[in-house]
């Protein structure tokens, strides 16, 4: 087997951030999702989580969304990986946004699209930086 230049152009500690970030992202959006739930029972302790939740996540996909930036940029791969994180970050400062103003018939079925987005991030990472043989 020998690796290609793409995959030795980028360092494997890049790669493994990326990845780390990357699930990272998808356990808080999956999170977010279950505190929403709890939200509903009219739980306090679950609308605090949530808000709390909204900044780490905040974080989490700028992070990833730098990572994959430093990936898609040393393998000179494909962009699409980078224009997903990117718009995945923003998107989720619209979530933010939306729930609170309360536009539930948006909020809901964006988080939808995010942990989408956030699920293609992530597997993505694990496909970069492979050999070939």
């Amino acid at each position: 087997m020998t690796r290609s230049h793409a995959a030795s152009a980028v360092s494997p500690a890049v790669v493994t951030l990326l990845r780390v970030l990357a699930a990272l992202s998808v356990l808080i959006i999956v999170v977010q999702g279950v505190t929403a739930g709890e939200m509903l029972s009219r739980s306090e302790t679950a609308g605090a989580l949530h808000a709390s939740g909204a900044i780490v996540t905040h974080v989490l996909t700028g992070l990833t969304a730098v990572a994959a930036f430093l990936v898609v940029r040393a393998t000179r791969g494909p962009w699409w990986p980078l224009a997903v994180a990117v718009l995945l970050f923003v998107a989720t400062f619209l979530q933010a946004a939306l729930g609170s103003g309360g536009v539930m018939g948006v909020h809901v079925p964006l988080a939808m699209v995010c942990l989408v987005a956030a699920v293609c991030v992530l597997a993505w990472s694990f496909v970069v930086g492979r050999t070939r043989a």
